[in-house]
């Protein structure tokens, strides 16, 4: 069992940046491939982000590439991703997500997710 806990969340003004933390339980987590997802009021949730066990692959949907960036510190058991040049699209709850597999690409549903933290861009 992992369990995942979201931090940084807030306000920020378009053009602004946050990074997002997620701290992980257990001591599998340097073996998972972790990702961020998100979801707007009234949107489905979506695919942001993903990161393989070492960080050394990593996959981005499209409306962040270039502005986004996931990473890991395995030996903290966290995973953040730093949002650069924020949109007010990119308004939403945002989550953090494990897969037992060490390799991810957002493609199915993971195995954990955490609670979420808002993240609110004003234009």
């Amino acid at each position: 069992q992992v369990q995942l806990v979201e931090s940084g969340g807030g306000l920020v003004q378009a053009g602004g940046s946050l990074r997002l933390s997620c701290a992980a339980s257990g001591r599998t987590f340097s073996s998972y491939a972790m990702g961020w997802f998100r979801q707007a009021p009234g949107r489905e949730r979506e695919f942001v982000a993903a990161s393989s066990w070492r960080g050394s692959v990593t996959h981005y949907a499209d409306f962040v590439k270039g502005r986004f960036t996931i990473s890991r510190d395995n030996a903290k058991n966290t995973v953040y991703l730093q949002m650069n040049s924020l949109k007010p699209e990119d308004t939403a709850v945002y989550y953090c997500a494990a897969v037992t597999s060490g390799y991810y690409s957002g493609t199915y549903p993971p195995d954990y997710w955490g609670q979420g933290t808002q993240v609110t861009v004003s234009s």
